[in-house]
C-alpha cells in the first residue's frame, strides 16, 4: 500500500521536514513538496542585504531535485486547506494525502495600517523583510545625509523577534561607513514593553542597552495607528516625527488557511489527525502564554519531531516525537559582531534565555550557519 504525504511550502521547515520524511518513510510512500516557485531567500541573510554584506543573487534558495532526491517537487499556488479532510487545493489542482504537514510561512500586510502602503510606494518608507526591500532599504540608507530614521515595528507577531532592534544597530553602523552618522538621529519604536519580550525582562533591557550604546533611542508600547508622510501617529494620539522609515509590516497567516494553525507544543500535532503545522504559519503558545517565535531555527528544530509523528501515524516504528523547546538565534551588533541568545521555550514557568556577550565568533558562526543551509539546498 502506498501512502502520500503532502508538504506545503519550501521554506526551511519545509525543505528540512520534507528531506527527513524521504529517509525515514519507505521508497514506496510518496513525499510530495508544493510551492508556488522554489525560488526563496535565506531570511537570516536580509540583514546583511541591507548592510552591503550580501548580494541578493548570494542567499536565495533554489532547491532542485538533486537536493531533495526522491521527493515530488510540485510547483503551484496553494489556494485553500481543508485539514480535517486533508485536502489541499491549487491553482493546478487538488491533491488529496494521508498526512499532511502545513509550512507555508507568514505573508506581509501593509495594507493593515493606514498610510503605511503609501509611505512604501512614495519611497518615503522601506522594509527588510523581503529581498527586494532589504536591498532597497540599503540604497535609501546610502542615499541619508541628515534627519530621524525611525524603525518601527507595525504589529505582532512577526518573523524573528530580534530583527527590527538588528535593523536598527546595522542602520546606524552603514550610516557610520558612510559618514553621516552623526547627522541622523535613531529611534526605535514597538507595541511592546521591551525588544524580544518572550525571552525575559533581563534579555529585553540588555538588547536596550546595546541600543542605547549605539546611540540609538528605544520606545517601547507604542502602537501604530496610521503613518503620514513624514509622521507615525500612535495610539492615545502620540506623533513622531520621520525622514526615513524602516518598517516591520504586520504579519498575517497565508490566505489559504484563514489563521494561524494552533499546534501541540511537543509534537506540532494539529486539532486535526494527520495534520501538523511548523514554523511562521503555526501558533504553538508557551507556558507563560507567549507563542514561540516566528524563527527558521524553530522550524528546522521541528522537523525531526514531525517526521516520526508522521511515520508513527503512518503505521511505522519511529521514536516517540517530541520537541525540546531549544532554539539559539545571533543578534547582529555592527562591524561584524554579533551576540548570541540560547535557551529552553518550553521550560516551565517561563523561557530560560542565556544572551552571550557580542563577539566575532558569533558572526562567524552565523555565516557558517548561512553556508550550509545554501550548500545544503542548492546543490
Amino acid at each position: 500500500m502506498t501512502n502520500t504525504v503532502v508538504v506545503l511550502g519550501a521554506g526551511a521547515g519545509g525543505l528540512t521536514v520534507a528531506e527527513a520524511l524521504r529517509e525515514r518513510l519507505p521508497g514506496t510512500d510518496r513525499v510530495l513538496l508544493v510551492d508556488r516557485s522554489f525560488d526563496g531567500v535565506l531570511g537570516l541573510s536580509l540583514l546583511w542585504v541591507m548592510r552591503g554584506w550580501r548580494t541578493p543573487e548570494k542567499v536565495r534558495v533554489r532547491p532542485t531535485p538533486e537536493s531533495l532526491p526522491g521527493v515530488e517537487m510540485i510547483r503551484a499556488t496553494v489556494e485553500r486547506v481543508d485539514p480535517d479532510t486533508r485536502r489541499v487545493h491549487t491553482d493546478s489542482g487538488v491533491l488529496d494525502c494521508d498526512a499532511l504537514v502545513v509550512a507555508l510561512g507568514a505573508e506581509l500586510d501593509e495594507g493593515a495600517v493606514p498610510g503605511l502602503t503609501e509611505a512604501l510606494d512614495s519611497g518615503r518608507a522601506g522594509e527588510f523583510y523581503t529581498l527586494g526591500g532589504a536591498a532597497a532599504m540599503r540604497e535609501k540608507l546610502t542615499s541619508l545625509r541628515r534627519g530621524r530614521l525611525a524603525v518601527l515595528v507595525a504589529g505582532v507577531p512577526f518573523k524573528c523577534p530580534a530583527a527590527p532592534f538588528e535593523g536598527a544597530l546595522l542602520a546606524a553602523d552603514l550610516l557610520t561607513e558612510t559618514g553621516v552618522r552623526d547627522q541622523v538621529t535613531i529611534d526605535v519604536f514597538t507595541p511592546d514593553p521591551l525588544p524580544m519580550p518572550v525571552a525575559g525582562p533581563a534579555v529585553g533591557q540588555a538588547l536596550v542597552g546595546m541600543l542605547t550604546q549605539s546611540g540609538i533611542g528605544f520606545h517601547g508600547q507604542h502602537t501604530i495607528q496610521s503613518v503620514a508622510d513624514g509622521e507615525l501617529v500612535f495610539a492615545g494620539g502620540v506623533r513622531e516625527r520621520y525622514d526615513l522609515l524602516a518598517v516591520v509590516p504586520p504579519h498575517r497567516p497565508p490566505a489559504a488557511l484563514g489563521g494561524w494553525l494552533p499546534v501541540a507544543p511537543r509534537t506540532f500535532a494539529t486539532a486535526s489527525a494527520g495534520v501538523w503545522a511548523i514554523g511562521d504559519a503555526s501558533a504553538l503558545m508557551l507556558p507563560n502564554g507567549k507563542p514561540l517565535p516566528k524563527a527558521a531555527v524553530f522550524a528546522e528544530g521541528a522537523a525531526d519531531v514531525v517526521a516520526n509523528g508522521v511515520a508513527r501515524h503512518l503505521g511505522y516504528e519511529a521514536p516517540d516525537p517530541w520537541f525540546d523547546g531549544r532554539g539559539a538565534c545571533y543578534i547582529e551588533l555592527g562591524d561584524r559582531i554579533s551576540a548570541k541568545g540560547e535557551g529552553d521555550f518550553l521550560r516551565e514557568p517561563a523561557p530560560e534565555v542565556t544572551l552571550f556577550d557580542p563577539s566575532p565568533l558569533f558572526h562567524e558562526e552565523k555565516a557558517d550557519q548561512e553556508g550550509n543551509w545554501l550548500k545544503r539546498w542548492n546543490a
